[in-house]
């Protein structure tokens, strides 16, 4: 099965599959590219997934970034 790419921006913020374990399940885009650079909005944790992780992972958005 295919995982549908999803058009993403600088400064989205994300909902993910599961929460991060400080209890948020919010993600900010700070990095586009071959990986997806996300920093946690609850404890400011950065972490970094590849383009078909972070697809399989995306549940929606919260707030777009700027255009």
């Amino acid at each position: 099965m295919a995982v549908p790419i999803t058009p993403i921006r600088l400064g989205d913020v994300v909902r993910l599959k599961k929460p991060h374990p400080c209890g948020t399940n919010e993600w900010e885009v700070t990095k586009l590219g071959m990986d997806i650079g996300l920093r946690c909005t609850g404890c400011d944790r950065k972490v970094r997934l590849e383009r078909y992780e972070f697809d399989r992972r995306f549940r929606g958005f919260i707030r777009r970034g700027e255009a």
